[in-house]
Parts: C-alpha cells; structure tokens; sequence
C-alpha cells in the first residue's frame, strides 16, 4: 500500500485523529511510511473521512 498526501491538504487533522501512528500534521499531513503496513485499515478509513479527497491511497 502507497500512500501520499496531496497538495489540497487543509491540514484539518481529521487522518490523525483516526490514525496517528501514521499520520502527523505539519504544514499539510505529512505520512509515516514504515507505520502504513501494520495500519492498513486506519489508513483506508482516514482517506475515506478526509473532507478535501487529499489522502491517495494505492
């Protein structure tokens, strides 16, 4: 799984609420690469909740 933050990001928190292990906010999210396999459907449920589609998940 690939995950990359777009530049629509709004950096709202909204992914790292639901999964701070991978996600973290600076100036947009910013995305924990060794954290992603072990939180798949954190992650998955993140980019769903995302209000701006910025999390792209592959």
């Amino acid at each position: 799984m690939k995950v990359t933050i777009e530049d629509s990001c709004i950096a709202c928190g909204a992914c790292e609420s639901i999964c701070d292990a991978v996600f973290s906010i600076e100036d947009k999210a910013v995305v924990n690469e060794a954290a992603v396999a072990d939180n798949e459907d954190s992650v998955q449920e993140a980019a769903d909740a995302c209000p701006v589609q910025a999390i792209v998940v592959e």
